[in-house]
C-alpha cells in the first residue's frame, strides 16, 4: 500500500534520531540567546532532567556567574524554549568542546 511521504519522513526521523538532534540545536540556540555569546562559547548545554538543564562550564567562575544570573536565564529560556519546560539550571565544570 502506498504511504504518505510525511509518514515515511516522520518514521525516518524517529529511527535516525534526527528530531532529537534538531531539538538539541534549538536548545543550544536558545541557550546562546539567553546567556550571550561570551558565556555560550565557554559552556555546553546537556540534557534536561525533570525540568533541570545540565550545563557544563569551562571553569568555576563561569559556573558561579551563571548561578548568580539563574533567574534571568531561566526566564529567557522559558520564552525561547518553552517546549522544554526548563525551571532550573545546574552547572558543572568540565570540557566544553
Amino acid at each position: 500500500d502506498p504511504r504518505r511521504i510525511a509518514d515515511v519522513l516522520s518514521e525516518l526521523q524517529a529511527r535516525r534520531g534526527y528530531a532529537r538532534l534538531a531539538a538539541g540545536d534549538e536548545l543550544a540556540d536558545a541557550w546562546r540567546e539567553a546567556v550571550g555569546e561570551t558565556f555560550a562559547r565557554q559552556t555546553r548545554v546537556g540534557q534536561i532532567r525533570r525540568g533541570v538543564l545540565e550545563v557544563t562550564t569551562a571553569n568555576s567562575m563561569i559556573a558561579q556567574e551563571l548561578q548568580f544570573q539563574k533567574q534571568r536565564i531561566v526566564a529567557r529560556l522559558g520564552e525561547s524554549a518553552a517546549k522544554q519546560n526548563i525551571c532550573d539550571i545546574r552547572c558543572k565544570v568540565g570540557p566544553v568542546k
